[in-house]
């Protein structure tokens, strides 16, 4: 069977390799002409003999959109046009009603397997109508693991359901990776753990917490034990904003992947606006010592040597600051000096609360 494959990056290169050991013909083009086979989309759809099939695996949103608009002034009827790409699942229908006026078929597919799909074989979720996705069947079987077809591949439903089923895939994936993530801080935190990399491979066998990802875990702290040099600088593909918005729209309680995805952007902040505005506010209700960014930092610093206590994390910080500025008088009967008749803070202007558990700062 032949293939045009548009997008020959790190997935797409990959692609046309892994199809063409499968005895496929694939005619790749790319913007990169030293990865390119042909110098443009035409040469590209005048070499595959009709009816073609054409991959797309570009970046999602406005580049997927122009390449499907221009397919479409290309192909010809009973053509088919395949998204691979990781596009919004609301995009797809736009893009196939306008193939669709030219009598040209579309399939939108998830795939999952980065960079090791080529010898792994990559999981694929499509939507689309039932006889262009069997059209396309012989290019999935090369792309699927090998096993049975149901353990690789799935026609998930109409135009969009690929897609949508490879968001919440992400999505899933955010989760499970937050949660080893935050596993192997807490091991690194605890002094009676030596060997944290010995520990994570433990698990890789035998254990309810046993996957790929924890695979992928174990190889990591194999090659960098101690992440030495490795920023938390962490980005998001667009597909875990898309599952947590799903979510909110279809009023599902999805508290794990939004925490995940939350954590990527505080990744991004050198200062967090929202710790600095709870730390003016610990400093107005509470008399609590409001630091200098040099000063935050240095206890930073220390803190990353592990907290055993609130108690001592707030010994940390009256060594770090400099002394607090006298509490403003308030008039007689002003509310806001009285401070909580119940809580867990001790309030400027009160000799604390009448009920709660002191200050747990």
């Amino acid at each position: 069977m032949q293939l045009g494959l548009i997008g020959l990056g790190k997935m797409g290169g990959n692609m046309r390799e892994r199809v063409r050991r499968a005895g496929h013909e694939v005619i790749g083009y790319d913007t990169d002409p030293d990865i390119s086979d042909v110098e443009s989309v035409q040469a590209m759809v005048d070499r595959l003999q009709a009816p073609r099939v054409v991959w797309v695996m570009v970046p999602a949103g406005e580049v997927t959109q122009t390449v499907v608009s221009d397919l479409a002034s290309r192909l010809s009827p009973g053509d088919l046009v395949i998204d691979g790409g990781n596009s919004r699942y609301s995009d797809d229908v736009p893009n196939a009603e306008e193939l669709a006026r030219n009598g040209i078929g579309y399939v939108d597919c998830g795939v999952s397997g980065g960079i090791w799909g080529l010898e792994n074989g990559y999981g694929l979720m499509c939507g689309g109508a039932k006889e262009d996705v069997e059209k396309a069947m012989p290019i999935f079987d090369a792309l699927r693991p090998e096993g049975p077809r149901d353990e690789g591949f799935v026609h998930a439903g109409d135009v969009g359901a690929g897609h949508y089923v490879k968001m919440v895939h992400n999505g899933i994936e955010y989760g499970l990776m937050h949660a080893y993530a935050e596993g192997y801080e807490l091991l690194e935190k605890k002094g009676i753990v030596t060997d944290v990399p010995g520990s994570f491979k433990a698990w890789s066998r035998g254990t309810v917490v046993r996957s790929w990802l924890l695979d992928l875990m174990v190889k990591a702290l194999e090659e960098n034990p101690e992440m030495t040099d490795v920023s938390d600088f962490t980005a998001d593909s667009g597909e875990g904003r898309w599952t947590v918005e799903e979510a909110i729209d279809n009023a599902v309680p999805m508290p794990v992947i939004s925490a995940a995805l939350f954590a990527r952007f505080a990744s991004r902040q050198q200062v967090s606006p929202a710790m600095q505005a709870v730390a003016a506010l610990r400093g107005q209700f509470g008399g609590h010592q409001v630091m200098t960014v040099a000063e935050g930092e240095a206890l930073r610093a220390e803190a990353a040597k592990g907290v055993a206590s609130p108690g001592a994390s707030e010994a940390q910080e009256e060594k770090k600051v400099r002394p607090a500025a006298a509490p403003h008088e308030s008039s007689k009967g002003d509310a806001a000096a009285a401070g909580p008749t119940s809580g867990t803070e001790t309030t400027g202007g009160s000799p604390g609360p009448t009920s709660g558990s002191g200050s747990t700062e």
